[in-house]
């Protein structure tokens, strides 16, 4: 009888996991021709190197600012739901053109602020695979699925032939979570007192001033860091038609990312305490902004921005579940919600980092030999 009941029970689930299935994709219809499509064009055009290179290209500039839009122009988005679309992105648009502008002329054509010139990424492609391509597909279908994906170990890692400079990027991006952490939680506990006196009601004028300088400023130490990501498929230094490309494209996909309000991952930012406040928002900014270029100047070694967000974002929501409750029911409450927010966003992070390790072991021999050696 028990067998029977036990029979019934995995027939319940497995019913339940074969209808959530199909709801997806008969929701996800759509996405999910779009990603066959590309998947196939892929395919085809994964001979024809410079054909090759610009289509890769186009798909990693939209998936990772996609993906990493949470970051940082995802509590800009959230706090200021009420404002025009266009403006916020002709604001962001025009940082972006700026800042690479910037990059390309200081650095002889590199628009990666020389994020692409350590050792094991300094060599531009010269021909691809067809997992190369298909890794900022995967990126996009991850988006869709709101994970927070570290677009740099997903994008760079796919073409980065020495296993150290990996780990490397690896150390300097978990080295980041854990600072970001700590120091959300002594932020926000140190300003509760603040929060609690003076950011009640309807926020002053001047509170979106300052909003907008910082998510300014951190959006342009995002393209710092971030750039490389997007640039991995081109060569090292742009010709003045090549940057015209890259910055075009870019630009214009921010456009469409700020008409669709960030798309599903904004339900990253959207679910926690009081982020849609500008002055909340405002405050996220500006410390993310500043710990971003601290690590800018350590060093050139590329680094996972998101690991950093979502350690931010963790150690606020531990902070405030600290200094907020005072019964301790109240409190238990807080800190389990608090836990399970960060837990999920450190789960769907990993699920990324694994999925690109496996694409780089696949894809890079180099990179195979070195972690043999490192085992063997």
């Amino acid at each position: 009888m028990a067998k029977l009941k036990d029979q019934n029970i995995n027939q319940d689930a497995l019913s339940k996991a074969s209808y959530s299935l199909f709801d997806f994709t008969r929701k996800e219809k759509p996405f999910l021709i779009v990603i066959l499509v590309l998947v196939s064009i892929a395919g085809i055009i994964t001979p024809y190197t410079y054909a090759a290179m610009w289509f890769g290209f186009a798909l990693a500039a939209y998936s990772a600012i996609a993906n990493d839009s949470i970051q940082t122009i995802g509590t800009f988005i959230a706090s200021n739901q009420n404002r025009k679309w266009y403006w916020l992105w002709l604001f962001m648009g025009l940082i972006f053109v700026g800042t690479v502008t910037y990059s390309w002329l200081t650095y002889n054509g590199d628009v990666s602020y020389e994020r692409l010139q350590v050792p094991g990424l300094e060599v531009a492609p010269t021909n691809f695979v067809f997992l190369q391509l298909a890794a900022p597909i995967v990126l996009l279908v991850m988006t869709r699925l709101r994970m927070p994906v570290s677009t740099t170990f997903l994008l760079l890692n796919v073409f980065t032939y020495k296993a150290g400079t990996i780990v490397s990027v690896m150390q300097k991006s978990f080295l980041g979570y854990l600072l970001a952490f700590f120091i959300a939680i002594i932020v926000w506990f140190t300003l509760e007192k603040f929060v609690k006196t003076y950011l009640k009601g309807q926020a002053k004028p001047y509170w979106y001033v300052l909003q907008w300088i910082t998510s300014g400023t951190l959006w342009a130490v995002w393209i710092m860091q971030d750039a490389a990501n997007i640039a991995v498929f081109l060569p090292r230094q742009l010709n003045v038609w090549e940057f015209v490309a890259y910055a075009g494209f870019v630009f214009i996909g921010l456009g469409f990312l700020f008409y669709l309000k960030g798309d599903r991952i904004q339900g990253i930012v959207t679910e926690k305490t009081k982020v849609t406040d500008v002055r909340a928002a405002t405050i996220v900014d500006f410390v993310y902004a500043i710990i971003l270029f601290y690590f800018k100047i350590m060093s050139n070694v590329p680094m996972s921005t998101t690991w950093v967000f979502i350690g931010l974002l963790g150690g606020r929501e531990l902070s405030i579940a600290l200094a907020k409750s005072r019964k301790l029911k109240k409190r238990r409450a807080r800190l389990v919600r608090a836990y399970r927010l960060a837990r999920k966003d450190i789960v769907r992070a990993m699920i990324g980092l694994i999925v690109s390790l496996i694409l780089a072991l696949i894809i890079n021999e180099g990179v195979r030999k070195e972690m043999i050696d490192l085992i063997f």
